[in-house]
C-alpha cells in the first residue's frame, strides 16, 4: 500500500512542509500567513483524526 493513500498523508505533508520554513527570514504578513495556515491545519487534523475509543473506519459506504 502507497503511504499517500493513508488517511492524512496531505494533511501531514503540508504541516511538515510548513514547519520547515524559516519565519524569522520572512517579513511579518508572510510570517503571519504561515501560522494562521499552521494552526488551521493543525485544528483539521484534530477534527479529523478518530477518538481514542472510534475505530478507524477508511472504507467510504455507498
Amino acid at each position: 500500500m502507497d503511504p499517500r493513500d493513508t488517511p492524512g498523508y496531505r494533511l501531514h505533508r503540508a504541516l511538515s512542509n510548513l514547519n520547515s520554513i524559516d519565519i524569522e527570514q520572512l517579513d511579518a504578513p508572510d510570517r503571519e500567513r504561515i501560522v494562521e495556515a499552521t494552526t488551521r491545519l493543525e485544528q483539521v487534523g484534530l477534527l479529523t483524526r478518530p477518538g481514542p475509543s472510534e475505530k478507524s473506519n477508511t472504507k467510504a459506504e455507498s
